[in-house]
């Protein structure tokens, strides 16, 4: 029988070191990843935002008495080749003031068709960029301008765009 090996084995402390700084660097990534992705923003910046979004409201009402009107939602075929792609639209138009909303609901049908035929025109990849719908807001500002007379759209938003 061996008698030389009942000495029991001493453990390593090198283990259990790496496996504290291991915990360690998981933990600290651990935490970056929750405050960069997962956690809202801290309370400076959200109070810097609410301050800028009312400088623009305040600035706004200082140049004049916009007014937001919502129309109902579009649906077109898209001119792709072989017409199965659709649009839905839904958008809002900022006007210069109030006359140009009772103008713009009073022609409500000459609106509507202007951006009907306009929409019904493009196709899927002209939709398809960040550019191309910047572009689309353009045209359909300028739309409704010919439409209203003069410069009194300021603006379009976008509220629903679902293209299929």
């Amino acid at each position: 029988m061996e008698s030389g090996d009942a000495t029991p084995k001493k453990k390593s402390p090198l283990k259990w070191i790496l496996l504290v700084v291991l915990l360690l660097v998981l933990g600290g990534g651990g935490y970056f990843a929750y405050t960069k992705f997962f956690a809202g923003p801290k309370d400076d910046a959200a109070q810097d935002g609410a301050a800028d979004g009312q400088g623009q409201q305040e600035r706004r009402s200082a140049s004049g008495d916009s007014q937001v009107v919502s129309l109902d939602p579009f649906l077109v075929n898209l001119a792709d080749p072989l017409g199965r792609r659709y649009l839905k639209l839904s958008l809002d138009v900022e006007v210069a003031s109030k006359d140009v909303v009772s103008a713009l609901r009073s022609n409500e049908p000459k609106v509507r068709d202007a951006l009907i035929m306009l929409l019904s025109s493009k196709t899927f990849s002209e939709l398809s960029s960040m550019e191309s719908k910047i572009l689309l807001k353009n045209e359909i500002v300028e739309r409704l301008n010919l439409v209203l007379g003069d410069s009194r759209v300021q603006q379009v938003y976008f509220t629903e765009m679902v293209i299929q």
